[in-house]
């Protein structure tokens, strides 16, 4: 099994979109289907627990929506999440239990797992974060290379193509990513790795790493649940 593969990312219980995910062995694989599973899922939701806005958009009765949030379908908004003043969902997004979408924030073709955080100014695009990852203020995902190809990502020699144009990040559950950080196309960060601030990141960061710069990569030190 490899580092990329999603056993090692992504705790999928944590997530409505869990069945997205089966037969794949990379997470960005469901990036194309997003969209079409939302679809399908949307028919077997509870109507006790979901209201149907129409045009494609279910919102939990729990979830709290601010009034100037603009939200496109097909969107999936589950249980106890907070979409906040100004947050603008462009369509194809799944907001999972208790996450926090905040002011100014754009979400396009994403899955947000239970409890994550993009409270504050961020783009998030052709991505998928893992459960309780969290982006600080203006950290962003930049989903297309500047050149128009594929997106690939290399592990030391190794090249893994993607057959993807747009692919943003996949954050592995509880990611920390640092104020104005720029998650380059095809950026894979593994479980409880912490970003700094102001990075610029690209390729594969392994789990439980400090990532400093891109030549200061450090394994976390970890004392009683803390490091």
């Amino acid at each position: 099994m490899t580092r990329l593969e999603i056993a090692n990312l992504l705790d999928t219980q944590y997530t409505i979109a869990s069945d997205i995910f089966e037969g794949k062995k990379y997470a960005f694989d469901a990036l194309p289907e997003i969209k079409d599973f939302i679809i399908r899922l949307s028919l077997t939701l509870d109507a006790e627990k979901f209201d149907d806005l129409g045009d494609g958009v279910f919102i939990a009765k729990t979830a709290k929506v601010a009034k100037s949030a603009h939200i496109t379908g097909p969107c999936i908004i589950d249980e106890d999440a907070e979409i906040r003043h100004c947050a603008f969902i462009r369509g194809s997004v799944i907001v999972g239990k208790g996450a926090v979408v905040g002011n100014s924030t754009e979400l396009k073709n994403v899955i947000l797992f239970d409890k994550v955080q993009v409270p504050h100014y961020n783009y998030v695009g052709d991505s998928i974060l893992g459960y309780k990852s969290h982006l600080g203020a203006g950290a962003i995902t930049s989903n297309v290379k500047s050149d128009k190809t594929n997106v690939s990502i290399m592990i030391g020699k190794e090249r893994y193509n993607t057959n993807l144009k747009k692919f943003g990040a996949i954050l592995g559950d509880n990611v920390e990513v640092g104020c104005g950080t720029v998650l380059n196309p095809g950026t894979i960060v593994g479980r409880f790795t912490n970003i700094y601030p102001l990075s610029m990141v690209r390729g594969f960061v392994p789990q439980d790493h400090i990532y400093k710069s891109r030549n200061e990569i450090v394994e976390k030190i970890w004392r009683s649940g803390t490091f």
